[in-house]
């Protein structure tokens, strides 16, 4: 098993920056290139841009809890838990929504 794991290949690891732009004001996120993977494909199956999409996410948490906070962090673990959806939806699972 720890083959699996140690043949990820670095560049999936590699941290990317990208600038966003929230509430008018220009910010970096550092991820890990696979994860902006897995949020480019969350935002083109919702019909938008990445930007838009983070941006939307940002807008939603701010409005549900008033503060964002580690917002790095979060778009993580939002990659994580759309992976165990998706596995879930292949496995023929209910997803809550």
């Amino acid at each position: 098993m720890c083959h699996i794991y140690a043949s990820v290949p670095p560049e999936a690891y590699e941290p990317v920056t990208r600038s966003v732009r929230l509430h008018g004001q220009v910010t970096s996120i550092r991820l890990e290139a696979r994860f902006w993977e897995i949020i480019d494909t969350m935002a083109a199956g919702q019909g938008m841009s990445t930007p838009r999409f983070v941006t939307t996410l940002y807008d939603e948490v701010l409005e549900l809890r008033g503060t964002v906070g580690n917002f790095t962090s979060l778009l993580r673990v939002v990659c994580t838990v759309h992976l165990g959806a998706c596995g879930e939806a292949r496995a023929g699972l209910v997803v809550a929504e």
